[in-house]
């Protein structure tokens, strides 16, 4: 499991998670995600989907992600498809803190090859990526946060 948490400062978790409810904003901040190619209606509700690209040239994939749980405001559990080896369980959670809101997110393997071939090595990687998917992540919230001021 790769966990990752950040601190952001003047955002509150209403703004992060407006981010979380435009499926169309997961190719800017999800790093990896080369386009969202449709968000299923309703979505985040359970059991919604967003449909995506990633990669490039012959190594494009086209697949998806599936919402397994959704609190308002709190928590996003999503599966996701780690193409080619079976899926991962993705938990975005976000509480106030000191001024601002903690975003935490959390990637397991759940099932297939991913799970098999799942190591401390793959979890650093995935820690190190989200590094930057959380950085992201917040330059959206606080642009949402700005635009709404």
């Amino acid at each position: 499991m790769a966990h990752n948490r950040r601190h952001i400062t003047g955002v509150s978790s209403g703004a992060v998670f407006d981010v979380l409810r435009d499926g169309t904003s997961y190719s800017h901040w999800v790093v990896g995600t080369r386009k969202i190619r449709r968000v299923e209606p309703g979505w985040p509700a359970v059991g919604t989907c967003l449909h995506y690209t990633v990669g490039y040239g012959p190594l494009r994939k086209d697949d998806r992600t599936e919402v397994l749980d959704y609190v308002p405001d709190s928590r996003l559990e999503l599966e996701a498809k780690a193409w080619p080896g079976g899926t991962v369980s993705i938990v975005l959670s976000a509480r106030a803190e000191d001024g601002g809101t903690v975003v935490e997110i959390e990637e397991t393997p759940r099932r297939g090859l991913a799970k098999a071939l799942h190591n401390p090595v793959l979890d650093l990687l995935i820690k190190v990526r989200n590094v930057e998917t959380l950085r992201r992540l917040e330059g959206l919230a606080r642009e949402l946060r700005q635009a709404q001021a």
